[in-house]
């Protein structure tokens, strides 16, 4: 502004600056003009001159937590008098990954596509986001091994419109977030709505921790294979058959595990009492010890 007392100077990513550029302003920041301020941003802080961060303040920005975002857009919705869920604006949140400014204009967009209604249902529709209902589904038809109705899920999703390779995506995504419910000190990292939140609790008591990590290391690995399958939805297919029947792999290894011990423990049992010999001590003898008279 022409008319302030100061001259505000914005200079985006500033990292991009050639090394003459920041010869000729590493002058201007030695002598700066009283009337001058001048903000440098930039994602690669590592890639300025060590002279020039010597001679500014350093803010370190991270990203905004999804609570946060959604507290902050709860308060425009109170105060424009714009009907919403809590989930709805947790899941906006989410969406715009930390970043407020995102947040605001994916929020104006819903607010306009519903009327001023902001719901979780309106939110995942406009927003293409496969309906968490999916992966709670999903785990609770693994652990009754019914693969034929996780392969109809997998049908209906795609029929959404949705890649196969996105509900892979997302089913690891969930396994990782029933894991860090199993303890009150991980619950912290789990970033959702409160409702969401205890529908991860009740689940996460249904199911053993020794099949819980074997299903999300076993989508996981499923999700980092797939990137070079040439028929994805093949592929998933396969990997949502294995999470049906893992408790009865993992039953078995076990089994067969101990079948290997059985045996050798049954042998140690039997080859002991002939195995170990105990030697009789022999009584010491001295010169000064008495000797017994030899009889004739």
């Amino acid at each position: 502004s022409t008319s302030g007392k100061k001259s505000v100077f914005i200079i985006d990513e500033v990292h991009m600056l050639s090394q003459a550029a920041f010869n000729a302003f590493l002058k201007t920041l030695e002598e700066p003009p009283p009337h001058a301020i001048f903000i440098l941003a930039t994602t690669e802080k590592h890639k300025l001159l060590p002279t020039i961060l010597s001679r500014v303040q350093k803010f370190d920005f991270r990203r905004i937590k999804v609570d946060d975002v959604g507290g902050h857009l709860q308060k425009i919705c109170e105060q424009e008098r714009i009907a919403f869920e809590k989930d709805a604006l947790q899941l906006i949140g989410l969406k715009a990954d930390g970043a407020l400014r995102d947040a605001l204009s994916i929020f104006d967009q819903i607010v306009s596509f519903s009327n001023r209604n902001v719901t979780y249902k309106v939110v995942v529709e406009n927003l293409n986001i496969l309906d968490y209902d999916y992966y709670f589904q999903a785990v609770t038809l693994m652990q009754e091994k019914k693969y034929e109705e996780l392969l109809l899920m997998l049908h209906e999703i795609i029929d959404l419109g949705f890649e196969a390779r996105d509900f892979m995506v997302g089913m690891v995504e969930h396994f990782r977030n029933l894991l860090v419910s199993r303890t009150p000190k991980t619950l912290s990292l789990l970033e959702t709505s409160d409702n969401i939140k205890k529908r991860y609790l009740e689940q996460v008591k249904a199911i053993a921790p020794n099949l819980l990590l074997n299903a999300f290391n076993l989508a996981n690995e499923s999700e980092q294979k797939m990137r070079g399958a040439t028929n994805t939805r093949l592929h998933v297919e396969l990997s949502l058959v294995k999470l049906a029947f893992l408790d009865d792999a993992i039953s078995l290894a076990v089994d067969n595990e101990k079948k290997k011990l059985a045996p050798e423990a049954k042998d140690e049992k039997i080859s002991s009492p002939s195995t170990v010999s105990k030697e009789i001590p022999q009584p010491e003898t001295s010169d000064d010890a008495p000797h017994e008279k030899a009889s004739d």
